[in-house]
């Protein structure tokens, strides 16, 4: 028996004995769909979540920015039950298409366009972990790591 046919085997047994459920293979596949190589990577550079004062309708929003060379992205977020509401604004202002990512949207399945002043606003986006990415006119992209919003 040699190496290869020694891993078939195993691969074999772990199929029957603790199978990968299928979510998981859709997530890991998902993933590999989401990859952006050629986009900046905009990182927290500021995370502060508001308190609702006394007398105000809404819940606590959450302020976000991310920050990369030469841009910073800025992003609200109320939560409406299970629902996100973003909004926000690209610094320095710029055309963009700003795509949702998410484990339970399909690539490119929430997306909206950011005004001449660089704001944005993305309703009824699904709790849990969350990247935004941008895509400029020039053709460079940027996204932002993943948050649990």
């Amino acid at each position: 028996m040699n190496d290869d046919e020694l891993m078939s085997g195993v691969r074999d047994a772990f199929e029957v004995l603790d199978p990968v459920p299928a979510d998981v293979l859709a997530a890991a596949r998902a993933s590999i769909a989401w990859r952006l190589p050629a986009a900046v990577l905009a990182e927290p550079a500021h995370d502060r979540s508001g308190r609702a004062a006394a007398g105000v309708r809404g819940g606590p929003g959450r302020e976000v920015t991310f920050a990369c060379p030469g841009r910073e992205v800025e992003i609200e977020v109320a939560e409406h039950g299970r629902e996100r509401e973003i909004t926000g604004r690209l610094v320095p202002s710029a055309p963009a298409l700003v795509e949702v990512r998410h484990r339970d949207l399909p690539p490119g399945g929430i997306s909206a366009r950011t005004e001449p002043a660089g704001l944005f606003c993305v309703p009824r986006v699904p709790e849990g972990l969350v990247s935004l990415v941008f895509r400029l006119e020039d053709g460079s992209s940027i996204v932002t790591s993943w948050i649990d919003l």
